[in-house]
């Protein structure tokens, strides 16, 4: 007879029963975490997320074999590698954190990115500049991805249309055309990220000066644009809310290596904050996260540099602070879960107000389920801090928050069970085993 552990107060056969779906049970798509000893050792910061996936996509403006390094095992990665292969793009498999992209001529390659691959993940959308600029046309469907509140692309529409490009709707699809893009100025209503993205791949090959406004400024942008300009384009300001593009006829096949994860490396600064300990953050990118260190350490951790990455120290109970998330080089709103969590056990009141996403609060229920005293309020959370955690069955929605949560778990007492651990996944490459590597009790099922 198979053997059938407890967690808390269900065993996995309750879990299952409670969970399940029409695609089958749901308890081995979650992590198990139990509060141990403090973190100690090394953890290596893997390549951006929010940067290779838009690498991928660039690829499309150059036949030939491309070459990117320091790519996480990820399952983001891995469907947006699927999503070029539908498109006739060779893709290889992740080979020691290298990915080859081979594309092929312009006749040979299908401009349509279905729904059945978009919708598992929003950043999809920037395939729509690559494809315009080099194939004059392309068929995208409406991206999905992470549930945490309405992210319209109107940004991305409004400024390829000032640059040449017709759209359509219907089905479910946006198709667009152009006779040929043409240099312009585009002021973005907001610095979005993934809109500077596809004006950016858009602009390199368009006919003229591109001029991007109120640009987002993350360092991801500054990435993209290396990649591009080694590629052959010509782009000056990348970081700053002013880029501007001097669009060339032709690029050629790409060989870069990506940036270091910054949310990363707070998700696992914000474990030793639970946990406590003393953890080295191998290749963390500290120039680009001034902003969130500062806050980690007002909570009560101690941050040093060092010439690998950073060295973080947590020995004492954290204490309150305030936040508010805002464009880079604010607080980033993938970085706010994390700090939730922290100001959950931190010593005293703290105020954390959402600027981007009205939706990015959902995970609160599931840390009140473990004990945190938090209330919400429009785009504003009190929280009152709490000695202790308790370890409940909870459930993640997206990539940040499933961590955060799982993260919660190493400063609850007794077991916690976190489902929908497969969000994770999608953003962050062995994380229960890195996790596990400095000391944190956590398994996967």
């Amino acid at each position: 007879m198979p053997h059938v552990a407890r967690y808390g107060l269900y065993s996995l056969k309750q879990l299952n029963e409670c969970y399940s779906t029409r695609e089958g049970p749901l308890y081995e798509d979650a992590l198990i975490i139990r509060p141990g000893r403090p973190l100690e050792g090394d953890i290596s910061i893997k390549g951006a997320k929010n940067s290779v996936l838009k690498l991928m996509a660039a690829t499309l403006l150059a036949s030939g074999k491309h070459l990117i390094e320091n790519v996480p095992d990820i399952a983001d990665v891995a469907i947006m590698s699927d999503l070029l292969r539908s498109m006739g793009v060779e893709v290889s498999q992740i080979d020691d954190g290298k990915l080859t992209i081979v594309v092929p001529d312009e006749a040979d390659l299908v401009p349509r990115a279905p729904y059945e691959l978009v919708e598992k993940i929003r950043a999809s959308i920037v395939v729509m500049g690559p494809l315009v600029a080099r194939y004059r046309r392309c068929e995208v469907s409406v991206p999905g991805g992470d549930d945490f509140g309405h992210r319209p692309i109107d940004f991305h529409l409004n400024a390829l249309e000032a640059m040449g490009v017709r759209f359509e709707s219907a089905h479910g699809y946006i198709s667009a055309a152009t006779p040929g893009l043409v240099g312009t100025q585009v002021v973005l209503e907001f610095p979005s990220h993934t809109a500077t993205d596809n004006v950016l791949m858009a602009a390199a090959l368009a006919k003229g000066t591109t001029v991007i406004e109120n640009a987002a400024r993350e360092p991801e942008i500054i990435d993209l644009a290396r990649m591009l300009n080694g590629m052959g384009a010509k782009i000056s300001g990348a970081g700053t809310s002013r880029i501007e593009v001097h669009g060339v006829e032709e690029l050629m096949p790409a060989r870069h290596r990506v940036i270091a994860d910054r949310v990363e490396a707070a998700s696992m600064a914000a474990a030793v904050g639970l946990a406590g300990g003393n953890v080295n953050l191998i290749g963390a990118p500290s120039l680009y996260m001034e902003m969130v260190l500062e806050k980690l350490s007002a909570i009560g951790l101690t941050i040093t540099h060092t010439s690998e990455g950073l060295n973080v120290i947590c020995r004492e109970r954290l204490q309150a602070t305030d936040l508010a998330t805002l464009p880079y080089p604010g607080v980033a709103t993938d970085y706010k879960p994390f700090m939730v969590t922290l100001l959950s056990v931190a010593q005293g009141v703290s105020i954390v107000t959402e600027n981007l996403f009205s939706g990015r609060f959902k995970y609160v229920d599931e840390l009140r389920r473990m004990g945190a005293d938090i209330r919400t309020q429009g785009h504003h959370a009190v929280i009152r801090g709490v000695p202790r955690l308790s370890g409940a069955q909870v459930k993640g929605t997206d990539i940040r928050a499933a961590a955060a949560l799982a993260l919660a778990g190493l400063a609850a007492d007794g077991e916690t069970v976190l489902l929908g651990a497969s969000h994770i996944e999608r953003g962050y490459e062995d994380f229960p085993g890195r996790l596990k590597a400095v000391g944190a009790d956590i398994e996967r099922l």
